[in-house]
């Protein structure tokens, strides 16, 4: 007892005497937020600030593309600008850049870089709402989120660090644990009030320029539909449903403190008469790409088709097919059962057999078979992983190799889905020229709408391949069940 007890103590004053470093390092390192006033915990300077974003600018291109439609862009930084002007950081230069990625996203890089995907953007139904976004990702630079995200996360880790350094009893064990639940704790409470005070500064920034700040609240009304979409989507495929960023994602019980920020920014308004310019918004965009680009493949009903690298490929009915960066997939009704799809460049002579043995590291492949079809040459065969059976193939296409792979939730069905895994290698194919219009990217369309229309007729005529009746809903802030309105201007897609 006497021992445990001293090493306690001891332990207890070596904390103290971190705890004394670290705040030392806190107070070394604060700057005035250009917002509040007040002095933040901040470890880069503001030259530092600005290098991170022009550094990391160039690879979020690389990775997302920049939408190729210039007259947009301009579009997009004219509303950018009109709002950064009237913020707490008019000396920035700032950049505003529509990403060609129809995931819905928005997101600021420390030193004034902000981004916004077509794909959000094809769900606003407003200038005022497109300033609302921008607005808010503002906020985030102007309060300098970004670094004080970065600064707490860096000083978490420099403290155990110090600590280890200096007292050897906190190596390991409990101390890191606290210090991570610590850090943690820190970064996790700094999200939400960011995003709040983003809020704020985001109607703040609408009202400065003229336009409703209460623009804010449509957009937390787009956001949080597309989130009732995509949970139902989820539980569809049987998985799990992906929240977006934090954009206005505040947690119910902040429901009433975003209601109060934006509300508070009305005393900033110069004029009754607030812009939302609908109509000048529906017809900056009418025409812009919706869901996946040619560059990326077309998703059509059952079918995949790529223009660029000119192939088709058809999935069993009724599954639901994702588009990834690196892989395409496909899932059925419940999540019982997947596929994945990728591509691999042949630098070698080898059949798709010795393919799967040499570049996809499987030497145990059992039941193989020679897949013969459209005529390409393939093959394919059963592992079993962790357990689990997977359906492998393979089928060359000029000098790539297309590679599936294919399983299920338990493994008792493998059986049920295997002919339909087959199926999907089979139908591979290079493009044929009746299916370069099918490769064609989907675009949104602006009509005015007549006693005709209906969201049944427009997703009949659609190619959207899941759920078009709700996603077309979605565009045009009808979900989950109203109707078109006659003589309003609404978003098909064509």
């Amino acid at each position: 007892m006497f021992v445990l007890n001293r090493t306690g103590r001891e332990l207890t004053k070596s904390l103290c005497r971190l705890v004394g470093a670290f705040l030392f390092l806190c107070l070394t390192a604060c700057a005035q937020n250009p917002v509040t006033g007040e002095h933040d915990f901040v470890m880069l300077s503001e030259d530092s600030e600005l290098s991170i974003g022009r550094t990391n600018h160039p690879k979020i291109i690389a990775e997302y593309g920049r939408y190729k439609d210039e007259t947009l862009q301009t579009y997009v930084q004219s509303v950018g600008d009109r709002l950064a002007a009237v913020s707490h950081r008019k000396d920035l230069i700032y950049r505003f850049t529509v990403l060609d990625s129809p995931v819905i996203n928005a997101f600021a890089l420390p030193g004034g870089y902000i981004y916004i995907t077509r794909g959000l953007m094809a769900y606003l139904n407003s200038e005022a709402e497109l300033a609302a976004v921008l607005g808010h990702e503002i906020g985030h630079v102007t309060a300098r989120h970004g670094v004080r995200q970065q600064s707490a996360a860096q000083a978490a880790n420099f403290g155990y660090t110090l600590g280890a350094i200096l007292f050897p009893e906190l190596r390991g064990g409990p101390s890191q644990e606290i210090f991570n639940i610590l850090g943690g704790a820190l970064l996790s409470g700094y999200g939400r009030e960011h995003e709040l005070q983003s809020d704020g500064l985001g109607a703040e920034y609408l009202a400065r320029s003229g336009y409703d700040p209460k623009a804010m609240m449509d957009v937390i009304r787009v956001l949080k539909a597309q989130e009732t979409f995509s949970a139902a989507e989820a539980k569809k495929q049987g998985r799990e449903a992906k929240g977006y960023h934090g954009l206005f994602a505040s947690h119910p019980d902040n429901d009433t403190r975003l209601q109060e920020v934006v509300a508070s920014a009305d005393k900033y308004a110069s004029s009754k008469n607030a812009k939302r310019a609908r109509s000048n918004y529906l017809s900056r965009i009418n025409g812009m790409t919706f869901g996946d680009s040619e560059e990326q493949g077309i998703r059509s009903e059952n079918h995949f088709y790529h223009r660029e690298m000119a192939f088709a490929v058809e999935f069993p009915k009724g599954w639901q097919i994702n588009n990834r960066p690196d892989r395409l997939q496909a899932i059925s009704a419940g999540g019982k059962a997947i596929i994945e799809m990728g591509v691999a460049d042949i630098n070698r002579k080898v059949s798709p057999k010795d393919f799967i043995k040499q570049r996809l590291k499987i030497s145990n492949l059992k039941s193989g078979q020679v897949l013969k079809s459209h005529g390409l040459s393939g093959y394919t065969g059963l592992v079993e992983k962790q357990g689990q059976l997977v359906r492998v193939a393979v089928v060359f296409l000029r000098d790539q190799a297309f590679y599936f792979f294919s399983t299920v939730e338990e493994k008792k069905s493998f059986s049920q889905y295997d002919a339909d895994f087959i199926a999907t290698a089979k139908s591979f194919h290079a493009l044929k020229p009746v299916e370069y219009d099918f490769a064609k990217a989907l675009k949104l369309d602006v009509v005015t709408v007549s006693k005709h229309d209906s969201y049944t007729a427009w997703a009949q005529q659609s190619r959207i391949s899941n759920s078009p009746v709700q996603q077309l809903r979605l565009l045009n802030g009808h979900y989950p069940a109203a109707e078109l309105i006659i003589d309003q201007q609404a978003k098909r897609v064509k």
